[in-house]
């Protein structure tokens, strides 16, 4: 987790690469000891020699493990994140609310647990809202709640049997800092109960004056659809099955009312909907489908058939670490601002890192563009967060133009930061092949490839040679989508932090987001080509 301004605490002494293009770097004091079950605290916690793979820009746990987040909200200027947190350890297990809070998406500072788990209940995924008008009851008019939907998993001496799943409600009357659990719960059960009943989500439905709840049976890949009007009743209105990638659990579904970039007022609805295994790089990912709701039933449009191809369905991320995103309610600027979880559960609880285990992609918006003959999302780092990478590198513009010719080329110490902002423009020419390499080795021998095959049009990421990676056998080395060129060019935004990166194309829908584990001395960009010159355009443009 960020618990400061990292670009206010550069130690020269450690962070001897602080000159870049744009200066991500934290501040190089390692985190405070403390015991293992002590609760979170605020602490200075950042990257270091001893630390090397904590994320400076990205929010993570002081220590102890981390995973989707949840309850997501904005309220008076400052966005809060819950999510699931192992108080006591630094792996999956003891499923409880952490909470964190920042008032730009990108510096974090880190709570006390929000909700812990009992030996009764743990506290698995959930969503929060503002109940504005008190429709529940759980407030006032002058001090409205916010409502925590979320996932009783129950155990011994629960609600429910052991094993069973159901929807339960917290509410908190001082701006999420305590929360009270509903005398009532849950709120919601299956008839019979279900071991698998999970991840609701709850989004406003204004022609019907209620809110939606999306669930998943996670093992039926089914996603329910329920109505309210208080938060606390809820009324099955329908089912949502039978389409796009099924090789795994379904997980966090979210419903968004979105619209239609250059479309005249026209709005379509998006389910967001993750998955695991069987996501597109293998292991855990996230499909979308794009369609219509009429207060009722969902009906996605050109949605990919079960057992078709994966390249069939809509992806919101080609990489292999983006999970379980969700749109934080009542955030500003129109857009969905989503956060998502940036892991795999086909290595997560094996990589490398203490005393911390998990965190969150950059903060992202969404926009609904006509792609051929579907609709298509276009995922950017969102305003707020690019807004505060900005400010963070002091409004300094350092820019390469180079032309490489069957090799490489260091872009040189303006470039050699652990964490960068970088806008890229590549023109491949007759190049077989050209990108970046970033956290290269002093002699190339290592590092992480961002690169554009010419012949196939594929935009690719090689995490093969990028440092650490035999924790897993399933830690996959490259994954890659197809971009088409524009006017000979392709135009990426890359974040690089500590411990992974972030792709974006601001011409495409194609996003790729991965971890990977270099060694703390490996601080080289280099532009290359192969089989060919190619003109490489390194700049950080302010956001």
């Amino acid at each position: 987790m960020l618990l400061q301004n990292p670009f206010k605490t550069l130690r020269p002494a450690l962070c001897a690469a602080a000159a870049v293009v744009v200066a991500l770097s934290a501040g190089c004091t390692g985190p405070k000891p403390a015991t293992p079950d002590a609760p979170p605290a605020v602490s200075s916690a950042a990257p270091s020699a001893q630390d090397p793979w904590r994320p400076a820009v990205h929010l993570t746990a002081e220590r102890n493990w981390i995973n989707d987040p949840n309850g997501l909200v904005y309220e008076n200027g400052t966005y809060h994140a819950f999510y699931q947190h192992n108080p006591h350890g630094n792996f999956w297990g003891n499923m409880s609310w952490g909470h964190s809070t920042s008032t730009d998406l990108i510096h974090w500072t880190q709570q006390p647990v929000a909700m812990e788990a009992s030996e009764a209940e743990e506290i698995f995924s959930g969503a929060i809202v503002l109940d504005k008008e008190n429709a529940s009851g759980l407030g006032t008019a002058g001090n409205p709640p916010m409502v925590a939907l979320y996932t009783s998993a129950y155990g011994k001496g629960g609600a429910r049997p052991a094993g069973v799943q159901a929807q339960s409600l917290a509410y908190s009357l001082d701006h999420g800092k305590t929360w009270q659990k509903y005398k009532g719960n849950p709120v919601l059960d299956l008839a019979p109960s279900n071991n698998n009943f999970r991840d609701p989500k709850v989004t406003w439905y204004e022609p019907g004056g209620y809110w939606v709840m999306t669930t998943v049976v996670a093992d039926a890949q089914v996603v329910k659809l329920f109505k309210s009007t208080d938060l606390l009743h809820w009324d099955h209105l329908s089912d949502f099955s039978g389409v796009g990638a099924q090789g795994g659990l379904w997980e966090v579904p979210e419903l968004l009312q979105m619209d239609v970039a250059g479309g005249n007022g026209l709005k379509k609805w998006v389910m967001l909907l993750s998955i695991n295994p069987g996501g597109i790089a293998g292991g855990s990912g996230m499909q979308y489908f794009v369609g219509d709701f009429d207060g009722r039933t969902f009906t996605a449009e050109n949605a990919a058939k079960p057992g078709a191809p994966l390249t069939d369905s809509q992806w919101l991320d080609y990489g292999a670490d983006y999970y379980a995103a969700n749109s934080i309610s009542g955030a500003p600027g129109g857009k969905p601002v989503l956060l998502g979880w940036m892991g795999n559960w086909d290595y997560a609880q094996d990589v490398p890192t203490t005393p911390w285990r998990g965190a969150m992609a950059v903060p992202r918006e969404l926009e609904l563009l006509r792609d051929g003959g579907r609709y298509a999302l276009r995922s950017g780092i969102a305003a707020a967060a690019s807004g505060a990478l900005g400010e963070a590198a002091g409004g300094e513009v350092r820019r390469r133009n180079l032309t490489v010719d069957g090799g490489a080329e260091p872009l040189g110490g303006d470039f050699t930061a652990r964490s960068q902002l970088l806008d890229v423009e590549l023109e491949p020419g007759e190049a077989a092949e050209t990108g970046l390499v970033l956290r290269s080795s002093a002699d190339g021998s290592s590092g992480l490839r961002v690169s554009y095959e010419r012949a196939t049009g594929t935009l690719k990421v090689d995490r093969s040679r990028a440092g650490t990676g035999n924790f897993s056998r399933l830690f996959s080395p490259y994954h890659q989508a197809k971009v088409p060129l524009r006017d000979g060019k392709l135009r990426l935004r890359i974040l690089l932090d500590s411990s992974s990166v972030e792709v974006f194309t601001p011409d495409s829908t194609v996003a790729i987001t991965d971890t990977f584990f270099p060694a703390w001395d490996d601080t080289e960009t280099l532009a290359f080509s192969r089989g060919g010159a190619a003109e490489v355009r390194v700049s950080s443009a302010a956001p």
